[in-house]
């Protein structure tokens, strides 16, 4: 089977989709299917991780402000003939984020069968948008829809038609590294932006720090000129570097305020094997189950008394350690990418 998997987002930025898109490029054709990704991005773009030949960048992206986010959305209408083309010969098409223009929207206009996913956790006037928005209507309630959480389904029409819940996914066993880890070594993994919650970690790195003064704080995704102690700024990193900081850090913070629909960096942590302390919001409840110590979103203090007490308490630390490697399994490609094929073999039939 050709599938195609449409990615509206510059595939060539950090972002949830852009990582989901790719990796599940890479595990389908494990599997022996043949894919194709059309994605925003310049044409020649530079290869990064994941990126290769099958990659079919359709247009410059531009950034958006959206969901409290940047969001980079390719708007040329060249994009059209490109994303068209590139799925001319393709059995099945897979549109992630279907809303978003203008790629997501060429897919739908394609005479293909097709499953259309959505990621984000919706602010509250995007159900009216949904609603009002007729020429998608027909193609979503003809396709196969499914939602990353019941957060990011929660704003779907019901005249689409019933939505089939995948949770996003990682290579689990990837993560597992054999390197030391360093017991006072705390990570941060995500983009400068208010949602993503830096501000919150670094407002309550002065109390870790007092209390425990040999503490490390390595933030991977953001640089601040500013200097804190005991605090390292790695800026954007590789996924081999990522996996490796996380691999040597014992507690992983997520101190997100909101607006997630999912916490791929949550499910991260906790594959890496590290004792995660995460805001207490509904889409890192659904994934964390047992497997993290959560606080009240945005409340700092809540946050150093967390990350102190895992600090200086190596049998709690290493407890919830091993709760979280139980709950991520069901989070593995080998577990996902099955669902997402039944998927594909249904629409097409």
């Amino acid at each position: 089977m050709k599938i195609g998997l449409v990615c509206p987002y510059d595939i060539g930025s950090a972002g949830g989709v852009q990582q989901l898109t790719v990796e599940l490029a890479g595990q389908l054709r494990r599997l022996g299917d043949e894919v194709v990704v059309v994605a925003g991005g310049r044409a020649g773009y530079p290869g990064g991780p994941g990126l290769d030949d099958s990659v079919v960048p359709v247009g410059r992206p531009i950034f958006v402000r959206g969901n409290e986010s940047r969001v980079p959305l390719t708007l040329s209408p060249l994009s059209w003939g490109r994303s068209r083309r590139a799925l001319s010969d393709v059995d099945v098409i897979h549109v992630h984020e279907p809303m978003m223009p203008l790629i997501g929207w060429i897919a739908l206009t394609i005479d293909k069968p097709t499953v259309a996913t959505f990621h984000a956790a919706p602010p509250a006037w995007v159900p009216r948008a949904y609603r009002m928005a007729p020429f998608v209507g027909p193609k979503l309630a003809a396709s196969i829809v499914t939602a990353v959480s019941e957060a990011a389904a929660s704003a779907l029409p019901s005249k689409w038609g019933e939505v089939t819940i995948i949770p996003n996914a990682i290579d689990v066993e990837s993560y597992r590294l054999d390197v030391g880890r360093v017991a006072r070594r705390v990570a941060f993994l995500g983009r400068d932006e208010p949602r993503k919650g830096l501000d919150v970690l670094l407002k309550a790195w002065p109390v870790v720090r007092e209390a425990v003064p040999d503490a490390q704080l390595v933030v991977m995704g953001a640089s601040r000129e500013q200097p804190t102690t005991g605090v390292s700024y790695l800026g954007r990193v590789s996924g081999g570097e990522k996996r490796r900081q996380l691999a040597t850090s014992s507690v992983f913070v997520a101190p997100n305020t909101g607006g997630e629909s999912f916490g791929i960096v949550v499910i991260e942590g906790m594959a890496a094997g590290c004792a995660v302390v995460a805001s207490d919001i509904p889409a890192f409840r659904a994934v964390t189950g047992n497997g993290a110590r959560v606080f009240a979103a945005g409340d700092a203090d809540a946050l150093a008394t967390a990350v102190i007490e895992l600090l200086t308490d190596d049998t709690a630390r290493e407890d919830l350690a091993r709760r979280g490697l139980d709950q991520v399994a069901q989070f593995d490609w080998s577990v996902v990418a099955h669902q997402y094929r039944d998927l594909y073999r249904k629409v097409a039939s």
